[in-house]
């Protein structure tokens, strides 16, 4: 039998099929070690056939993996083709996404433990000098099967003078890694309103594959997942429900394993390598049915697959920013289409792109325009921070805000703070000569992380002595500009000392349990504050939170990217969400110095409805997405004299296209990246607006001929992020 193999190097060089002798046992979709030049590197097999055109005898044999199936199925296959053609990569970059990294390298395998037990009824004598041996029976006989690692521990000795007599019978048994073993959930039986009863109908009958549930914060969304999913396993398909952030992925693997136990399996990147090992092999196996995760779960090895699940589908961690750089989305999109399953997008605020395919019928747009319990959503109170400097006031918080946090704590309730921004300060400025400390690898001022008493850069983790004095002037004249989560902490516990804060942002969530632990403290009450970065804006419930406080609304507002009023949209309309979700009313104090912008006052109002039609106008007037597609190439590498040639072939190259082709592009220039240098690499782009998408494909051949070794050329549709 000879079988295709891809070899599992990245590389335009070696991206082709290369042709193996195998055993004919071996199958489409296996791992396997492939003799290559003097080395044996991993590979996947993609096809199989009975005769080769090259002599039988100068084809080299491969070697067997241990995998107890083959690790990748038709359908991932097919993915990773249409995927490599799509974005013009190399086969192995988009097999690649289909495993954990570990598992391809060979760094991690199966877990295993031998266990001893008493053979049969066999009569066993033993000498009364062998306590040990004697012990150990009489274990045996009490307790049954039993870990040898223990036996050895007890009775040193006796297991392997019992295993030569004949009187016990060891067995390796493979043993499952739970990265969230201390994950339960009630056990609560719900009805579904009329209303998500109505939006369940809606989704099951509807002919099209992909449905938009459009649903106020607290409207019961994800009971609506949770009976979708439970329908599909009872009909014995699989389900993929992505979150948008690893902070939910505890919590809704919570409400999962109490609906659906053992069923349910989590992946995402801040799992130890083995415990990512085995929630992929118990999906692989099918002893798991579900897979819930950040964006890596859309390659879960499920088959089968009854309905996807895209919860917050607005949110951009749903865009790779690495190469291939695809959309979730549509990843999603052919899964759904392969398997003739339902995908779901559900989201308050949906993506602008989103909302107009489901205007123009291209999606089944589901409304659910009240919450749950029939309470209504937070009363938003503008505090105008502009005032609040003219009256003398010039701390973080607002005169309104306090006022609130004060009676919200007084009362017993629970209170979260939102700001966009970690560490203490934003950064660190010279008074005297105006000099503002950067890292030494990117172009990015450095932030300052009291707690840690450094600088650190956001951009490639760099850590940095703190300054005592400025190092171009020698002045001592330091300031702090800019204020962070860890600043806000330190600002509470002065106004309120007798006040149980906590702080999430990336810097208190490291490890897996980082994100679980400071949610499960605060849902139980052991805080009366809660201090957060976005992390905190989605998803969570908590009845007791009566207070919301946006500290910064506008901050996103100014930036020089189109999209930069859908997402302060987005996020006041997702945080003032998490207030008021019980009984007591809830309420939302949001700071700004722009109160009369027309986001804000969209957002005040919850006024999705208005916000599009504003929106969508706007974009329409200036040939914006959806009406046009933007795209970025970039261009990076340390060496900044081969970075500017691959700059010029590929501007060129692009060049000819715009002039054979200009009806077809709104916008052609090259310039600088907004942030010049990250980790030692510059930075180039290549910036295109097209007014249609048939010159796409040449856009990726053309930058996929100039990629050499040392440069680095990526595509971006539509990037979400610009810098």
């Amino acid at each position: 039998m000879i079988a295709e193999v891809i070899v599992d190097i990245a590389s335009s060089e070696t991206d082709r099929i290369f042709e193996y002798l195998c055993d004919d046992d071996t199958v489409v979709g296996s791992r396997v070690r492939a003799p290559f030049g003097n080395t044996v590197l991993p590979g996947f097999v993609m096809k199989l056939k009975e005769k080769s055109e090259y002599p039988v005898h100068k084809l080299k044999k491969l070697y067997k993996t241990s995998d107890e199936l083959a690790a990748l199925t038709p359908e991932c296959l097919r993915l990773a083709n249409k995927m490599a053609d799509r974005y013009k990569v190399p086969k192995a970059l988009t097999l690649r996404l289909f495993l954990p990294s570990e598992m391809r390298t060979g760094k991690v395998r199966q877990l295993t433990k031998n266990y001893a037990e008493l053979v049969g009824d066999i009569d066993i004598e033993l000498p009364k000098t062998a306590k040990n041996q004697r012990g150990m029976v009489e274990f045996l006989k009490e307790n049954g099967k039993t870990d040898c690692a223990y036996l050895n521990k007890a009775f040193p000795g006796a297991v392997n003078a019992l295993l030569k007599k004949g009187f016990i019978l060891v067995t390796k048994e493979q043993l499952r890694r739970d990265p969230y073993k201390l994950v339960e959930g009630e056990k609560l039986e719900r009805t579904l309103t009329i209303d998500q009863a109505r939006a369940v109908q809606s989704i099951e009958n509807d002919s099209r594959i992909a449905q938009l549930l459009h649903g106020v914060t607290g409207s019961g969304k994800t009971e609506i997942y949770l009976t979708l999913i439970g329908r599909c396993l009872r009909e014995g398909k699989s389900s993929i429900f992505l979150v948008p952030e690893i902070s939910l992925t505890p919590q809704m693997l919570s409400q999962l394993r109490s609906r659906f136990g053992k069923n349910a399996a989590i992946l995402h990147s801040g799992l130890s390598a083995g415990e990512r090992f085995d929630e992929w092999w118990r999906l692989r196996t099918g002893e798991a049915k579900i897979a819930i995760g950040a964006r890596s779960a859309i390659f879960a090895p499920l088959e089968n697959l009854g309905v996807i699940i895209i919860d917050e589908e607005h949110d951009s961690s749903y865009f790779s920013e690495s190469s291939p750089r695809y959309s979730t989305y549509d990843v999603a999109l052919f899964r759904a289409k392969y398997n003739g399953c339902k995908l779901v997008l559900g989201s308050a605020t949906p993506a602008v792109e989103t909302y107009k395919k489901a205007q123009d019928g291209e999606l089944n747009l589901i409304r659910l325009t009240k919450r749950i319990n029939q309470r209504p959503l937070p009363e938003i109170t503008i505090a105008d921070m502009r005032r609040e400097v003219r009256r003398g006031n010039n701390s973080t918080f607002s005169t309104a805000l306090k006022e609130e946090l004060e009676c919200c704590l007084e009362n017993g309730n629970q209170a979260i703070l939102f700001l966009n921004r970690r560490g203490y300060s934003q950064s660190v400025i010279c008074k005297e000569c105006g000099y503002v400390a950067k890292c030494e690898a990117c172009d990015v001022s450095l932030t300052y992380h009291k707690e840690e008493k450094c600088l650190k850069c956001h951009y490639c983790g760099a850590k940095y002595k703190m300054l005592t004095a400025c190092p171009e002037c020698g002045g001592y004249k330091l300031s702090y500009a800019g204020t962070g989560t860890q600043r806000i902490v330190d600002e509470l516990q002065k106004l309120y000392p007798n006040a149980r804060i906590l702080r999430m942002d990336n810097d208190t969530t490291r490890g897996k349990e980082g994100h679980y632990k400071i949610l499960k403290a605060f849902g139980e009450k052991r805080a009366d504050i809660l201090v957060g970065t976005q992390m905190i804006a989605k998803g969570h419930d908590f009845p007791s939170v009566t207070l919301v406080g946006i500290l910064d609304a506008d901050m996103g507002l100014h930036f020089s990217d189109y999209r930069s009023g859908e997402r302060t949209f987005q996020l006041i309309t997702q945080v003032a969400g998490r207030s008021g979700r019980a009984e007591e009313k809830g309420k939302v104090v949001l700071q700004t110095f722009s109160p009369e912008n027309d986001v804000l006052r969209f957002a005040i109002a919850y006024d999705y409805e208005g916000f599009y039609k504003n929106e969508i106008s706007r974009r329409a007037a200036t040939a914006f997405p959806p009406f046009s597609k933007i795209v970025r190439v970039l261009v990076s590498g340390l060496d900044e004299q081969k970075t500017l040639e691959a700059l010029k072939t590929v501007y060129f190259g692009l060049k000819d296209l715009y002039t054979d082709q200009t009806e077809k592009f709104l916008f052609f220039d090259k310039m600088h990246a907004p942030i010049k240098r990250i980790e030692n690499k510059y930075r180039y782009q290549v910036l295109m607006r097209l007014a249609e998408n048939s010159v796409l494909p040449t856009i990726y051949e053309i930058c996929a001929s100039a990629r050499t070794r040392d440069v680095l050329i990526s595509v971006e549709e539509n990037p979400v992020n610009l810098s």
